[in-house]
């Protein structure tokens, strides 16, 4: 796919790697502020604090420094005015979706949304009295007829499990002309490969547990945007849910986004190697991979290391599942580790409505996640199971 252009290189290690001399004793890792509370050297500095005259820590709840670092990295990363961090992906989810709607709101998403932003919609946000829209994202007349009176578009590109990847910037802009904010879960692209808020995205999501941290090591999310929205963030919904990134949590991402660009071409190297491979087996019906067929839309400049692919009938999922020595079962994405995750499992489950079921994924559907063991070794794997699995 598209490599990064030297500006971006260089935009890259200014924003991650450059060394910040307000470091204690000019470290070249920041350290960890890893405290629940700050004190106060007197009554006044205590009470202009409390007034809004002076902005400094009191609560980590409310203001860490590492906390600040993270978010402020990812800010520059999107190239947006502001971040906040939080202690998971839904955390983030949750608190930008309840602080821009009320009862009697309406919501339109694109179908294949992540499964536990589906069960939010479906559960909480309907007890709120909260309509949800579902639209297909790459049906730009069906979106453009389901915006009027919306409060919220809420995007996601490339869905989950069939990874349709939208015109972002398109999609943003019939949001726009209906008076619709927007959102977007940018966590399978990552800022490295795709710019939201440079498309006309009002708040960009991540699950920084995936590439973002990168390490399979923290859970956490994060949401950026203008000063104006993140505060509307931080007094409608932060305060109240308790989704506080720690400060360790943030060091960790801090040190995972020093690698991301580097980490991200080898994600998408490794996949779609693996992906055209497994597009030429006998026993593989169809392979769901942005980065296969048609050019990738606008603003998206290359793919990461998720996927999809479905198995021609004759073949056993359990089996083949079982059979997998590289590949992991587990949930999850973005570290170091290869990942298997079959649609069997996904419609099987039954906690709360089934995204899996609403949106039609296969049975004999599979999810990859190809992580950084070798392009030949994960194909070797997935040969030897499919072969282990055929009937």
């Amino acid at each position: 796919m598209n490599d990064l252009s030297p500006d971006d290189d260089f935009e890259h290690a200014r924003l991650l790697l450059a060394h910040d001399e307000s470091h204690a004793f000019d470290a070249v890792v920041p350290p960890i502020a890893q405290t629940s509370l700050f004190t106060f050297g007197s009554f006044q500095e205590m009470e202009e604090t409390y007034l809004g005259r002076r902005v400094r820590p009191t609560y980590t709840r409310g203001l860490n420094p590492t906390v600040r670092f993270f978010e402020e990295k990812l800010a520059g990363l999107e190239g947006t005015e502001d971040a906040m961090g939080f202690a998971s992906g839904m955390g983030a989810i949750s608190s930008t979706v309840l602080a821009f709607v009320e009862p009697g709101d309406r919501i339109v998403a694109v179908r294949h949304v992540y499964p536990d932003a589906y069960r939010l919609f479906e559960i909480l946000l309907r007890r709120l009295k909260v309509e949800v829209t579902y639209v297909d994202g790459l049906d730009h007349d069906a979106v453009a007829k389901a915006l009027p009176g919306a409060r919220l578009f809420y995007m996601e590109s490339p869905t989950s499990w069939v990874m349709d990847a939208h015109d972002v910037g398109a999609l943003a802009g019939l949001a726009r002309d209906h008076g619709v904010m927007t959102v977007i879960d940018n966590s399978w692209a990552t800022p490295v490969f795709q710019k939201p808020a440079q498309l006309g995205v009002d708040l960009v999501i991540h699950s920084a547990s995936k590439y973002l941290g990168g390490h399979s090591d923290v859970v956490a999310g994060v949401v950026a945007g203008t000063r104006a929205s993140i505060a509307t963030i931080r007094a409608h919904t932060y305060p109240y849910l308790g989704a506080k990134l720690s400060p360790f949590d943030a060091w960790l991402l801090a040190r995972g986004l020093r690698t991301l660009p580097l980490r991200m071409r080898a994600h998408e190297a490794d996949a779609l190697l693996v992906a055209r491979h497994l597009l030429a087996h006998e026993a593989v019906e169809s392979v769901q991979h942005p980065g296969l067929g048609n050019a990738l839309p606008p603003g998206l400049t290359g793919t990461s290391g998720l996927f999809s692919f479905t198995f021609r009938e004759g073949v056993d999922v359990a089996r083949f599942a079982d059979a997998l020595e590289l590949f992991k079962l587990g949930v999850s994405w973005g570290g170091h580790e290869s990942l298997c995750v079959p649609g069997r499992v996904v419609l099987s489950q039954n906690q709360g409505p089934n995204s899996g079921h609403a949106f039609g994924i296969s049975p004999r559907s599979v999810r990859l996640h190809v992580g950084l063991e070798g392009a030949g070794a994960l194909t070797a794997d997935l040969d030897a199971a499919i072969g282990a699995a055929t009937l």
